[in-house]
């Protein structure tokens, strides 16, 4: 028999202490539809009796709930955006447990209570411990429970994601953290387990995540309810997909984020912004963006006044139009704070919008560290939850918006939260409290940006660079950067951990400050001396060089500047090799701007960890330090020091200084970038592999040692890929793509999908774009250029294809005009 929705109702004792009781009595009822539900106990407490409620949103994503009788139940979620779906559930019962299966899944709840999950071919691939409720019966949250859910693991099984945890690991096991968002890590509480399945956890409140001795633990300090999805996807991919179908799709950023992009903290004035550009132009160096940092609005009590009220700023209006018509564009920081001489400030605080806690900046003199106290700033965070927040702070941006604005730098998205009391973390929000809502905070401030820049114009596309992320961020046109880290081999190397874990809790967009934020140590000949600084010279080589594999290309860091004629000149080593490593950025974006495509299009990710495609290695499980770029490219980046020390040498320590009569150095020791040096590099099994530079074909389960210079990045790519390279330009506005370079890595047969639109509006949502499929026949050597699908305004009609063999470097051009073409090489 056949049954869609079905109530098994469990009647159990309430006087229970860490143990579930066994039913006594079970009751059969009818359904509300979508939903299968049981009736249990809690577990701890007095809460009474617990309904376990089990909703198949579609056959492979199954929600559970478990709402104590005394609780006011599920609240609508922040996350999810999917429906229910009409799937079609079997029901069968023994022993006491009663099963739910779809044609993917089977969901078993036990006497007990305990939930199961398991392949419909019957596969187990989780299984609950045990459920906690402990009332609060004080407070905002008053009827509300600290809540927590375990799971069972089986043994030796990897699990991932959960967020931007910085231990430098790849896998969550063995691990223990807080989940509240802060500066450095941030959450979602995502987690995927190597068997291909995956768990979103909706709770918004602070809490813990853990995992030891393969019992795999949720915590909350405040909800409503027990609440989780499982999904099965099979594989990395999957899961990702499924998270995406519940909480929204990727949108494609516009064109010109995907080239290079130029900040510190911070420029002062709007010359010197006006002139980073100009003297990027003037080197014939690629820059397409600028960042203006804080304190363009003038000082602390006019903190994020959203307006160039700075004497150094004088006609902010003019300033974009100028970097405009040098073919950049322009982000600008903006934070989820303002100063009490704000206009913004004095409107939320008249509806008691805004939070109590201290914040960033903690004092109004800001010139002077550590803050001085005696002078509050008076800066206060807002409260992004309710509309009307969200509406005021839109009305303000917009200011901005108009001048012309391209990008939104979203700082301190997690909030700052100083000090903070219990009374600060009783702040109503409107959604309960904000200790409930802690977690979701930088999804309801990105939220209403999106949402209100998307009711004003569809000609610009939405890119916001947060500092916090939460699930289903990656709808609201968001890309999250990992916060204020050192700038060290150490926090280089966790990067790659923690952007790739940031990306299986679905979001792809990730990125980092290039040569990290904090980099006074290196500045050992004085302030700004750094770049200087043979030691930080080759850390910013190597960090730009990881950085050359992310979705964005950002330089940024605080003390020591950052700009490449900052590090010598055109001819010099570090210079070169900084050059390059932007060239070759550009080389690639008809690769990176087609995998772009696909992350909207298909759930495909930029940057995945090797076992997602190679999950038969058990090497790739746990490997921390190389990743997929898209499917054929593999980043094996440099992140230990080959030409210098990673300890920060001081003056006193290192030899080969040149110094002057008194004793005092006046110059950084000469360090002879030109030598080449060797890498060990792990390459996977299943497939081959071409090293980059030199075409060398590996094959895979292998460590091999390959070349490097201090310009050249160790990077793969898959035999069996087809890769288009462009020409290097000034920007992606000049950047000519009439004639790409269609590079075949043969070994397989393979396809590509070239995809091009407008590069900056919503028509694609339309269907105004097109594609040009590639397919590579490796028995008879020949490549089919296919029929040009679709058009969009301004679509290349005619345009040269050169073929390239990278196994023996044989080409031959093509002239292309949309209509399919068959090339023999």
């Amino acid at each position: 028999m056949t049954f869609n929705f079905i109530i098994v109702k469990i009647v159990v004792s309430k006087t229970l202490k860490h143990s579930i009781m066994k039913p006594q009595l079970l009751l059969l009822a009818l359904a509300i539809p979508a939903a299968l539900c049981a009736q249990q106990p809690a577990t701890n407490g007095n809460s009474g009796d617990v309904n376990i409620n089990v909703q198949f949103y579609t056959p492979d994503i199954v929600r559970v709930t478990k709402t104590p009788t005394n609780s006011l139940g599920a609240q609508p979620s922040l996350v999810v955006t999917l429906e229910p779906q009409n799937v079609n559930v079997k029901k069968s019962a023994s022993g006491g447990a009663t099963t739910y299966a779809s044609d993917k899944l089977k969901v078993t709840v036990d006497k007990n209570g305990k939930v199961t999950f398991a392949l419909a071919k019957g596969t187990k691939l989780l299984e609950e411990n045990s459920s906690t409720f402990s009332p609060i019966t004080t407070g905002t949250d008053k009827g509300c429970f600290k809540i927590s859910q375990s799971f069972k693991l089986a043994a030796n099984e990897k699990v991932y994601g959960v967020g931007t945890i910085q231990n430098g690991k790849l896998e969550r096991n063995n691990t223990e953290t807080i989940l509240e968002q802060s500066n450095l890590e941030d959450f979602q509480n995502v987690i995927q387990s190597i068997k291909g399945w995956g768990i979103y956890w909706e709770n918004y409140s602070r809490g813990k995540y853990s995992e030891q001795n393969s019992i795999m633990t949720l915590e909350g300090e405040a909800g409503d309810v027990i609440d989780y999805y499982f999904m099965y996807g099979g594989n990395p991919d999957g899961v990702i997909a499924l998270m995406r179908q519940l909480s929204g799709k990727v949108p494609m950023f516009p064109l010109w984020t995907f080239g290079y992009w130029q900040s510190k903290e911070r420029y002062k004035t709007q010359d010197e912004i006006i002139g980073v550009v100009e003297k990027y132009r003037s080197l014939g160096v690629p820059l397409d963006g600028i960042i203006q940092d804080w304190q363009y609005w003038g000082n602390n009590y006019l903190w994020n006044a959203m307006d160039f009220l700075s004497e150094s700023f004088p006609d902010g209006k003019g300033m974009i139009k100028r970097i405009h018509d040098m073919n950049a564009h322009i982000m600008i920081s903006i934070w989820a704070s303002f100063g009490p001489m704000t206009m913004q400030f004095k409107e939320l605080a008249q509806d008691n919008l805004l939070f109590t806690f201290g914040t960033w900046p903690q004092s109004g003199i800001s010139h002077i560290w550590p803050p001085v106290m005696d002078y509050p700033s008076g800066v206060k965070v807002y409260n992004p939850f309710p509309k009307k927040s969200k509406d005021i702070y839109w009305k303000y941006l917009k200011k901005l918006h108009d001048y012309g604005i391209d990008a939104w730098w979203m700082d301190s998205t997690d909030p700052d939260c100083f000090y903070p009391t219990d009374d600060d973390y009783e702040f109503p929000t409107g959604f309960g409290s904000f200790r409930k809502m802690r977690n979701a905070f930088p999804l309801a401030t990105v939220s209403g940006i999106y949402e209100n820049q998307r009711k004003v114009s569809e000609k610009q596309r939405v890119f916001i660079m947060t500092r916090s992320s939460y699930a289903g961020q990656q709808r609201y046109g968001s890309n999250m950067w990992s916060g204020d880290v050192a700038s060290s081999w150490d926090m280089l190397r966790k990067q790659i951990p923690a952007g790739l874990n940031f990306t299986l809790t679905g979001n792809p967009n990730f990125n980092t400050d290039i040569g990290g934020f904090f980099s006074g140590s290196y500045n050992v000949l004085g302030a700004a001396s750094g770049a200087k600084n043979p030691q930080f010279q080759e850390l910013y080589v190597r960090w730009m060089q990881y950085g050359l594999f992310n979705p964005v290309f950002r330089s940024h860091g605080a003390d020591t500047p950052r700009e490449i004629y900052q590090f010598g000149s055109k001819g010099e080593p570090i210079y070169n090799a900084i050059e390059s490593t932007i060239n070759l950025r550009y080389t690639l974006i008809p690769y990176i701007y087609s995998l772009a495509w696909q992350v909207t299009k298909n759930d495909a990710s930029y940057m995945m960890p090797l076992f997602a495609y190679y999950p038969n290695d058990a090497k790739t499980q746990t490997l921390a330090d190389e990743f997929m770029f898209g499917k054929s490219i593999l980043a094996a980046p440099v992140v230990s020091p080959q030409y210098t020390e990673e300890k920060i040498i001081k003056i006193d320590e290192m030899t080969g200084w040149d110094k002057q009569e008194t004793g005092n150095a006046k110059s950084y020791p000469s360090v002879d970038f030109s030598v080449k040096k060797t890498a060990d590099k792990y390459l996977p099994k299943g497939d081959n592999w071409y090293y980059f530079w030199d075409n060398k074909l590996y094959t895979g389960g292998q460590t091999v040692k390959v070349e490097t210079t201090i310009s050249q990045t160790p990077f793969f790519v898959k035999a069996g890929s087809i890769i288009p390279f462009a020409q290097t330009a000034q920007n992606t506005v000049e950047q000519r793509f009439d004639t790409l370079t269609i590079k075949i890595y043969p070994g397989k047969d393979c396809t590509f999908e070239l995809y091009e639109d407008e590069g900056d509006n919503y028509n694609y949502e339309k269907g105004e774009f097109s594609i040009i499929k590639f397919a590579w026949n490796n028995k008879s050597n020949t490549l089919i250029i296919n029929n040009r699908e679709g058009s969009f305004s301004g679509m290349l009609q005619n345009r040269t294809f050169k073929v390239v063999r990278a196994d023996n470097g044989k080409s031959t051009d093509v002239q292309y005009n949309g209509k399919e073409i068959s090339v023999k090489i």
